[in-house]
């Protein structure tokens, strides 16, 4: 708990490297992939004095490895989500009270008093599988929140119309949760003019219709519920934090969270003055798995220290994952 609260009380750069370095410390003792792979870069660890020098694992390695920092069993396992035949990532959670902890701090910081706002679902198909770290926290925040409209709606988008009629006629604080493609099946249907309303979209067409772009996406969808911007959320089954653009992309993230970008054709390497690269994360909720994570997601990191995502690699792993698994 100590531990814990160290890192859900940092304050500022000192904090942050403080801490970073004593969790890649326990977590190169503890964590055998992540032990592996820091080894294998022939890492010095007593030149390891900043968490910009800190090894990132390739994320690759949640579908083929036990990413575990502890001999203690999982209480519960994240999956993502995938097409039929293909491996999916797991991320195995040995102590549950650091994503509440992790998810409810942000929350709470970025949207105020859960208590205090209505908490709406459009979210099939996540509700359609198990293992959705993001229905976890869903299910957590609406069981906080205290008005009796929220939940989830799955397909039923008459009675999602109907309730957030009543909540603007109400004036309650709203939030309406969605992945892409509901969001936009409901606009296809139904339109509004909720100003007040907060709409943040999860990401994702899960195939269910084409890809577009963030701008065209996001018009569609401000001009559907008669908003001015649309929130997203940013984060992933392997990680235990995320964060939250509140319009235009540009997203931010809790203190005890960290992106940095490195260089797409030399992975060890970061990059600076806001240029575009690969996205590391440094997530310091995840004691008990691995904080240090090499996404294939591409961004870039502004001065700031807010970030955009501008896309992914396409059909391709990232350099090293297969080190570990020949």
């Amino acid at each position: 708990m100590i531990m814990q609260d160290n890192i859900f009380s940092i304050q500022n750069e000192l904090d942050f490297n403080t801490a970073a370095l004593a969790v890649f410390r326990f977590q190169y003792e503890h964590n055998v992939v992540y032990r592996r792979f820091v080894d294998y870069l022939h890492t010095d660890l007593n030149a390891v004095s900043h968490y910009t020098e800190i090894p990132f694992l390739p994320i690759e390695l949640f579908k083929s490895q036990q990413i575990v920092a502890s001999e203690e069993p999982a209480v519960i396992t994240f999956t993502s989500s995938g097409t039929t035949g293909m491996i999916t990532s797991k991320h195995e959670v040995v102590d549950i009270s650091w994503y509440e902890r992790s998810f409810r701090s942000c929350f709470a910081h970025y949207y105020g008093n859960v208590e205090e706002i209505a908490i709406l679902a459009l979210l099939p198909s996540y509700l359609e599988r198990t293992g959705s770290s993001l229905i976890y926290m869903v299910d957590d925040l609406i069981q906080q929140s205290r008005h009796k409209a929220s939940g989830y709606f799955l397909y039923n988008h008459q009675d999602l119309y109907q309730t957030l009629l009543s909540l603007k006629k109400e004036g309650v604080k709203t939030l309406l949760i969605g992945v892409t493609y509901a969001l936009l099946d409901f606009c296809e249907s139904y339109s509004l003019n909720f100003p007040d309303l907060m709409v943040m979209e999860t990401g994702g067409m899960k195939g269910k219709r084409k890809e577009m772009v963030r701008e065209e996406l996001h018009h569609t969808l401000c001009e559907g519920f008669g908003v001015s911007s649309i929130h997203s959320e940013y984060g992933m089954t392997e990680l235990l934090s995320q964060g939250y653009s509140f319009g235009a992309g540009v997203f931010q993230s809790p203190t005890w969270m960290k992106i940095l970008i490195r260089d797409t054709n030399d992975p060890l390497s970061l990059l600076k003055d806001q240029k575009t690269g690969a996205i590391n994360v440094i997530d310091l909720a995840n004691y008990y798995s691995c904080s240090f994570i090499a996404t294939q997601d591409l961004g870039k990191l502004n001065s700031d220290n807010s970030f955009e995502i501008l896309g992914r690699f396409d059909n391709s792993d990232i350099r090293g994952c297969n080190l570990l698994v020949q």
